[in-house]
């Protein structure tokens, strides 16, 4: 039975996106089967493995809205043991489709439960806002993965999404936790960065990953090429430090 990890924060610029492909296609290199649900409307994890969102007939869309099954929408990507359900614009108005919806917090929950014994691995890209798109991420996880850069900022943000799980906990999903938080966009020589992760290793004690991102100028450039950092540049800093996270990830959930 797959584990469900919805990679969230609502604040934008955070590495989120870059995150959730790199994670979903690493662990999916390392062995193991990974689904990769973009439910962005940007859909920047999609273009990100090599899809063209146009060109797919369903997206994440049918299948919250139109109750299209999600073996339907389910996309292979030309990489390792990696399928996506992709992103479409028509997402941004989903917010508001889904107002007058019954149980509209659990349609994702509803349609990947039907694929769940898969996969190992699902990984949820939810939109950097709390609106009800990302409820639905929540309500359908297992865990979240959290990825935090470190300044100043981050910890008002940290505040806010503690207050959204204690919510999604409380009325929808019981079960939800913190799989990990995960440091990007780090630089160890500046004072602020160990603040921070002080702070935020007081406000998660044991959550947060070994694994830190550099910032990298290759993983920003590998999006534009539709590939996942390790298989742009397999020996970059960026891709050998999600490696190591995709492989943290794995030790955790034997």
């Amino acid at each position: 039975m797959g584990k469900i990890i919805a990679v969230t924060n609502q604040k934008g610029g955070v590495g989120k996106t870059t995150t959730a492909v790199n994670t979903a296609a690493g662990i999916a290199k390392l062995g193991k089967k990974v689904l990769l649900v973009d439910t962005d409307p940007q859909g920047n994890a999609t273009s990100g493995v090599g899809i063209d969102k146009r060109q797919a007939e369903y997206s994440s869309y049918s299948v919250m809205i139109n109750n299209i099954k999600a073996k339907d929408a389910i996309l292979h990507t030309k990489f390792d043991n990696l399928d996506i359900i992709p992103s479409s614009m028509e997402l941004a108005a989903a917010e508001i489709e889904l107002v007058d919806e019954e149980k509209r917090e659990a349609k994702l929950k509803n349609a990947l439960a039907l694929v769940k014994a898969d996969y190992d691995f699902i990984f949820i890209d939810c939109p950097p806002s709390l609106g009800l798109i990302t409820t639905n991420a929540f309500c359908a996880a297992d865990t979240l993965l959290v990825p935090i850069q470190p300044e100043y900022y981050a910890l008002e943000g940290l505040s806010q999404l503690i207050g959204t799980v204690r919510k999604v906990k409380r009325r929808y999903n019981q079960y939800l936790d913190i799989e990990g938080v995960l440091l990007t966009m780090y630089d160890g020589r500046l004072n602020l960065t160990q603040q921070v992760v002080e702070e935020v290793k007081k406000f998660f004690p044991r959550k947060v990953f070994s694994a830190v991102i550099p910032r990298g100028v290759r993983l920003s450039e590998a999006p534009s090429f539709g590939m996942p950092i390790m298989y742009f540049d397999k020996s970059c800093k960026g891709s050998i430090s999600y490696m190591e996270l995709c492989q943290e990830i794995i030790d955790n959930n034997k």
